[in-house]
């Protein structure tokens, strides 16, 4: 008898064990992605892909909208371009490789899933780190490097993320960018702090905006410009793409921070925004 009431004991009580187990798990799932894709207009977003993910990437710069050149809104305009791909050696880290047509920069770059948001927000927020290595590939005769350290620049960002629900998503990234060699009268390095985000106002469309402000002045006491950018989002399965207007001429994160060129237009013209877009394809292995 006594074993007859065990297992009917038991039998009552595991489904209910289970039952509990599966409803901590489904609790303890991250939550989706905040965005769609790694990159918010002119700054990485805290998304890594899933393991063997292959991201293409090509991130383009119109000229400025100077409208008394005649320009076409600055699509006759010099422009710059920027072709990279990464891949996501693990859940949580993918490594990439981009080349800039501005300054030939060559830039190896990382990005490291450190939190993921849960559904039921035991982990309220996602947090990334993203860094480069981003080598000037001028020619040498140009004088523009006496050292071949001279080339080399860093930038280093740490990336706090929630996905408030299933339209808005913001992030805020501080960060720090360095380049060996600058200006006299700038600094060597530059802290900085990033925000955007993201609203969907349909299934695959949404407003994104962002906004990037240094924080380090000049030598001579001169505050650098800020960066924002506004635009549109269109999403698929596989692909991204971005149509925006900026103030941001660079593509290479610590160009922009150190050299945005915002109050004269770029190379000093009247120009202050230009029109720019992302496109991103992901390729699953």
């Amino acid at each position: 008898m006594k074993i007859y009431k065990i297992l009917l004991l038991a039998l009552f009580v595991l489904p209910l064990s289970a039952f509990s187990q599966d409803e901590d798990k489904d609790k303890d799932k991250p939550e989706r992605p905040a965005f769609e894709g790694a990159w918010l207009i002119d700054n990485p977003t805290n998304v890594v892909f899933n393991k063997n993910t292959l991201e293409v990437m090509m991130q383009h710069r119109f000229g400025e909208l100077n409208f008394e050149d005649n320009n076409l809104a600055g699509f006759y305009g010099a422009a710059n371009i920027r072709i990279a791909l990464a891949y996501s050696v693990h859940d949580r880290l993918t490594l990439g490789f981009g080349t800039s047509k501005l300054r030939n920069y060559q830039d190896f770059n990382w990005k490291v899933s450190i939190l993921n948001q849960t559904r039921e927000n035991y982990i309220p927020i996602s947090v990334s780190y993203y860094g480069n290595f981003v080598i000037d590939a001028r020619q040498k005769d140009k004088g523009y490097f006496v050292n071949v350290q001279d080339r080399y620049s860093f930038f280093n960002q740490l990336i706090v993320a929630k996905r408030f629900n299933s339209k808005l998503s913001l992030q805020i990234a501080p960060s720090i960018s360095h380049y060996n060699k600058v200006d006299e009268v700038m600094k060597n390095d530059m802290y900085s702090v990033a925000f955007g985000g993201r609203y969907k106002i349909s299934p695959n469309t949404a407003i994104v905006f962002d906004y990037s402000q240094p924080l380090t002045q000049y030598q001579d006491n001169t505050e650098v410009p800020a960066g924002f950018s506004l635009g549109a989002e269109f999403g698929t399965s596989s692909h991204v793409f971005q149509v925006f207007v900026t103030n941001l001429w660079g593509i290479v994160p610590q160009d922009n921070y150190m050299y945005n060129t915002k109050n004269n237009g770029i190379n000093g013209e009247s120009g202050q925004y230009l029109i720019g877009f992302n496109i991103t394809r992901n390729y699953n292995f």
